[in-house]
């Protein structure tokens, strides 16, 4: 294993770059590879299932999954100087830190920038900070992980938004602590992708309350909820539309969501969800490529297929955020 942590980069804007790290090695570059690599994989993991480490690999950065802790830790040393080799090559400063929390699926926010420094990681499911020389990382295994940004005010944020967060409404919440004015761009990392997201109907039944209740989608999405997010695993099962105001209490809507979702087994689709969550804030969202399912890509971490393997636990993988200066230039 060599010192180099890896890692891809999404997106570089200005003074900010976006990193999406893997369960495995991505080996190759090209398109034309990715089957050869998928297949290399796949044999790595199988390979990993024979021993006692094939939950966690080799680059898992969840202190909070029974992993060896000081191995974790030692993985976000590398993770940390592979960024700052990263932003020596494009001439970036280097950063001075890089920020974890323990994710709890709520809306609580931690920002560095005036929250104390303390030897624990803090309880929330975002981070922001207008700090230059930082970076935010949020771990993921199948959840939808975003990161921020605003160019005027040079502020980032990291969220953690599993279905709970899309209920509560983490997004809305982490958008409401920029308060300057200007653009928000936003960045959605590896996560786990309609076709394998199969949950009970209750599932949904709080998920279409929570952004009832927290406004968190304009009406139009609203009343068409099944339409836009949802699919029936039951292929014969059609979904029906709301028919309600928005306006009214969650309590008067509970019969026309039961409705909606029927009570049968239902595909969600996460990561469309938080793109209209993240537009209905006035967040332009910036990915320019389809998102890699966490499930059904080998190369990255899921809970949900560990699960399914019968597998007693699964690492973590991480999109982190960076806000580092370019280099002032030398004068000859």
């Amino acid at each position: 294993m060599t010192n180099t942590f890896p890692m891809t980069m999404l997106a570089q804007l200005g003074e900010v770059t976006v990193f999406q790290t893997s369960a495995v090695a991505h080996t190759v570059t090209e398109r034309s590879d990715v089957a050869m690599a998928t297949t290399e994989a796949t044999t790595e993991i199988q390979k990993m299932c024979q021993t006692g480490q094939a939950s966690y690999g080799e680059l898992n950065l969840g202190l909070h999954v029974n992993d060896n802790p000081s191995k974790v830790l030692d993985n976000r040393m590398r993770l940390l100087a592979t960024i700052n080799e990263q932003l020596a090559i494009q001439h970036h400063l280097s950063i001075n830190s890089l920020h974890w929390v323990n994710q709890v699926h709520g809306k609580q926010i931690h920002d560095i920038d005036a929250d104390k420094l303390t030897m624990r990681p803090m309880d929330a499911d975002a981070i922001v900070s207008q700090q230059d020389k930082v970076g935010l990382a949020i771990m993921t295994a199948d959840c939808v992980p975003i990161v921020l940004y605003q160019p005027t005010s040079g502020q980032v944020a990291a969220i953690h938004a599993g279905w709970q967060g899309l209920a509560c409404g983490v997004i809305k919440a982490t958008a409401e602590r920029f308060t300057e004015t200007g653009q928000i761009v936003a960045w959605i990392g590896v996560c786990i992708s309609q076709a394998q997201y199969e949950v009970g109907s209750q599932v949904c039944d709080k998920l279409l309350a929570g952004c009832i209740e927290n406004k968190l989608l304009p009406a139009a999405h609203i009343q068409n909820f099944a339409a836009l997010f949802s699919i029936s695993a039951d292929k014969n099962m059609k979904a029906e539309s709301l028919d309600k105001s928005i306006d009214k209490p969650v309590s008067e809507n509970i019969d026309n969501i039961k409705t909606i979702v029927g009570e049968h087994k239902i595909k969600l689709n996460l990561p469309k969800l938080a793109h209209e969550q993240l537009l209905a804030a006035g967040i332009t969202v910036c990915n320019d490529a389809a998102i890699d399912c966490s499930y059904a890509d080998p190369h990255y971490y899921s809970y949900r297929r560990q699960t399914h393997l019968q597998q007693p636990a699964t690492g973590r993988m991480a999109l982190v955020i960076v806000r580092s200066a370019p280099m002032p230039e030398l004068n000859h």
